[in-house]
C-alpha cells in the first residue's frame, strides 16, 4: 500500500510514468492523486510501491468501480511503472499480481488495463499474464 510518508518516493515514479506517455500534470493533480492513494479510507483507489532495499523501483495504481455487465465491482489497473534498472526483474509482474490479489480478496475477479499498442516491452509481459482483447479505446474530443 501507499502511505502518507511515501510521497517523496511516489512522486518521481509517477512523474517518470507520465513522461513515458508524454504527459505533464499540474502539481495540484499530484497532490489530489497522492492524497487519494494514501488515504486508508479510500477503498476504491489503491496504490502500491515496489521496493528494492530503500529504493522505490515501481508503482501501480488501481481503481475499483461498478460495472454494468457484472453484479460485483471490477478493478481497473490504471498506472503501472518500473524504473529502467528494475525492468526484467519481475517487478512489474509482482505489482500486477498485487492488484490481482487485492481484487480477489475484495471479490472483484475482473481486472483490466490499457496500454499503447506500440508498448512492446510491456505487452510482452501482459501477453503472458493476461488476455488481450480486441477493443479500442475512444475518448471524447475536447477543444
Amino acid at each position: 500500500m501507499i502511505y502518507s510518508q511515501d510521497r517523496a518516493h511516489w512522486a518521481p515514479l509517477w512523474r517518470d510514468y507520465l513522461a513515458f506517455y508524454k504527459t505533464e500534470l499540474p502539481d495540484s493533480t499530484y497532490d489530489a492523486t497522492f492524497a487519494r492513494y494514501a488515504d486508508p479510507d479510500m477503498h476504491d483507489m489503491r496504490g502500491w510501491i515496489a521496493w528494492e532495499g530503500d529504493a522505490a523501483v515501481g508503482l501501480v495504481h488501481s481503481i475499483a468501480h461498478a460495472h454494468g455487465w457484472r453484479p460485483e465491482p471490477v478493478t481497473y489497473l490504471q498506472d503501472l511503472f518500473t524504473t529502467p534498472d528494475a525492468r526484467g526483474k519481475g517487478v512489474a509482474r509482482a505489482l500486477i499480481e498485487t492488484v490481482y490479489a487485492d481484487a480477489d480478496a475484495a471479490g472483484r475477479p475482473a481486472v483490466y488495463w490499457l496500454t499503447q499498442s506500440g508498448n512492446s516491452t510491456a505487452r510482452a509481459l501482459y501477453d503472458k499474464i493476461a488476455m488481450a482483447t480486441d477493443f479500442m479505446v475512444y475518448r471524447r474530443a475536447t477543444g
